[in-house]
């Protein structure tokens, strides 16, 4: 049972993909945890608070008892920066010592989007962590574009190409980010996140072919056919941003796979087609 009386975390996004499995977690692990969002919708483990990155007067309310913090980026925002830094700034003044921040393996301290509040957190909190995930095996299983058109098409639309993606499982993004919150040292470093191997999108189809027994073929898309579809759904912006990042993949550039889920949890992370049975199968 969790102790009411100290001090808690407060999750960001706690209804999203790793929010509400940081919630759980923390929860398990007898951590009290202050479940964030706009519409501070229940979340199971975790006290419903109401907050808005883009309404500061939700934040002081919802920073109250918390003494570290689980950090997801507003959604399409290309620069999050203008809001989460004046927040963050207010957190520190609160009395938040930990700052754990979700990012992306495409995305350097300093880089674009969330990369400038990379960038700034050391100098903000003595004990950090940014968790930089490659891409979710979730979006084939979930709610994301990818997965919906799997179950309505079954196409896979991307312009990765030929590219490979240590595609990493939501669980153990959320594993590691409770270690982060809460182990005695905090990792005060970046930690880039991937399942044990790397996928092309083809990989991809073929493994949801096995597993459901629907057939899933890949549609390769040029970066420009990608900016468009993505722009009928998203801000521009954000969609030529998502197509650069498919670019870079069929460069290679997210073609690795890191021990950090095993280093800071203790287990091996979990594969693509152990995940595709849990939730597809």
């Amino acid at each position: 049972m969790n102790d009411t009386t100290a001090p808690a975390t407060l999750v960001i996004g706690a209804t999203g993909t790793t929010g509400r499995r940081v919630v759980a977690g923390l929860a398990a692990a007898g951590h009290p945890a202050r479940a964030a969002g706009r519409g501070a919708a229940p979340v199971p483990g975790g006290e419903p608070v109401r907050f808005d990155w883009y309404a500061p007067e939700t934040h002081a309310a919802a920073l109250a008892g918390a003494d570290r913090v689980y950090l997801v980026p507003p959604i399409g925002d290309p620069d999050p920066a203008a809001v989460m830094l004046p927040f963050l700034r207010r957190a520190r003044a609160a009395g938040v010592r930990r700052a754990v921040l979700l990012s992306a393996s495409s995305i350097p301290a300093g880089g674009p989007a969330v990369g400038q509040v990379h960038q700034a957190l050391p100098d903000l909190f003595e004990e950090w962590a940014v968790l930089r995930p490659s891409w979710f095996m979730q979006n084939f299983t979930g709610d994301h574009l990818h997965a919906q058109a799997i179950r309505t098409d079954g196409v896979l639309s991307t312009a990765t190409g030929t590219g490979r993606v240590g595609f990493v499982d939501a669980d153990d993004i959320a594993a590691v980010a409770v270690h982060a919150l809460t182990d005695p040292e905090a990792p005060n470093t970046d930690l880039v996140l991937t399942g044990p191997d790397a996928l092309s999108y083809d990989d991809i189809a073929t493994v949801v072919t096995e597993v459901t027994g629907r057939q899933v073929t890949h549609r390769a898309l040029s970066h420009g056919e990608l900016c468009a579809w993505l722009g009928t759904v998203m801000p521009g912006e954000f969609a030529t941003l998502l197509a650069d990042m498919e670019r870079a993949i069929a460069d290679g550039a997210e073609d690795r796979v890191t021990d950090a889920v095993e280093r800071i949890t203790g287990r091996p992370p979990r594969a693509f087609h152990e995940v595709a049975r849990r939730e597809l199968g």
